[in-house]
């Protein structure tokens, strides 16, 4: 088996130098974000991965990554246990404007990368300079190796939702373009696909089906998240709503039974350690912040796991 894990880790930044005044804006934007909180918060996170791979028996062979702030804190991270000495990086630097980026881990001595690069979206603002553009996240790409298999993974963190929802058209355009790429990549080969994110949109919105339609060229993605979300499992919550932002999506070819790779199932992993302690709040993620108050947890999100079945053919 192998298992296949996307995390948006809440706000991974590095500790601000101390700011000469209250009103000065720090490089986080979080609330005395100092040397000790960073260390703490990795610590959790590392110890999200540790409880996987408890309950497991493993690691993830890839991990996508949301939430964070540089390349930096993604090497403190992969050297604290259990992540320890066994994880390379993929990550480039965005135009995001809270300067969070997404970012895959892979197990080197399992995954083998063959190329990788960002896709990044440049969105005109109406009514404003044409020279102005609104900037988001990238989304990474990145063609692996694993035994004889080729799988092409897309990681993303798609506009949130906010005034209104004005970015649901950018994530809809974000998803079309990735559906072109997809589509380029299995009319010429049946490599596998994996897109996995924070989509900022439940799997059952119409904007999901952008990825899912099966009657454009029946090429579509399979969302194994839709079930779960039927069955009330949710990845995060906004004030008394549970959401299932955080999906993996796969190609069809991992429901073949005569290949390497095989879907098996999917998870919200929300281990109880993982989770809020009150009774009101209970069974939810606990997260570091809540507003400008330090809570000390783990993110705002729970891990999301695929897990695989792996056929060795001799």
């Amino acid at each position: 088996m192998e298992i296949f894990a996307f995390y948006n880790v809440e706000n991974l930044f590095l500790p601000d130098s101390k700011p000469n005044h209250k009103s000065e804006k720090t490089n986080s934007g979080l609330f005395n974000w100092d040397f000790r909180k960073y260390q703490y918060k990795l610590n959790k996170i590392s110890h999200a991965f540790r409880l996987i791979e408890e309950q497991h028996q493993q690691l993830p062979f890839m991990i996508g990554l949301a939430e964070v702030s540089g390349e930096h804190v993604l090497k403190d991270l992969i050297q604290s246990e259990p992540l320890q000495g066994r994880y390379g990086i993929l990550h480039y630097k965005s135009l995001d404007e809270r300067n969070v980026d997404v970012a895959l881990l892979y197990d080197h001595s399992k995954i083998k990368v063959l190329e990788s690069e960002p896709i990044t979206f440049f969105f005109e603002e109406s009514g404003l300079d044409e020279k102005y553009y609104d900037t988001t996240r990238d989304v990474l790409f990145a063609k692996v190796k694993y035994e004889d298999e080729i799988i092409n993974v897309f990681v993303l963190h798609l506009p949130s939702k906010r005034e209104k929802d004005v970015n649901k058209p950018k994530r809809a355009y974000i998803l079309q373009e990735l559906r072109n790429r997809i589509t380029e990549i299995q009319e010429i080969s049946d490599e596998k696909v994996i897109v996995c994110g924070d989509f900022n949109e439940n799997p059952d919105d119409e904007v999901l089906e952008i990825l899912s339609d099966k009657t454009a060229h029946n090429k579509a993605l399979e969302n194994p998240f839709s079930d779960l979300f039927f069955n009330r499992q949710y990845s995060t919550y906004h004030y008394k709503s549970g959401l299932l932002f955080d999906q993996i999506l796969l190609s069809q070819n991992f429901y073949k039974p005569e290949d390497l790779l095989q879907f098996e199932a999917a998870e919200v992993f929300n281990h109880q350690q993982l989770t809020v302690k009150s009774k009101l709040l209970s069974g939810r993620p606990f997260r570091t912040f809540a507003g400008t108050r330090y809570l000390g947890g783990y993110s705002d999100h729970f891990p999301v796991l695929i897990k695989l079945k792996t056929k060795h053919i001799h």
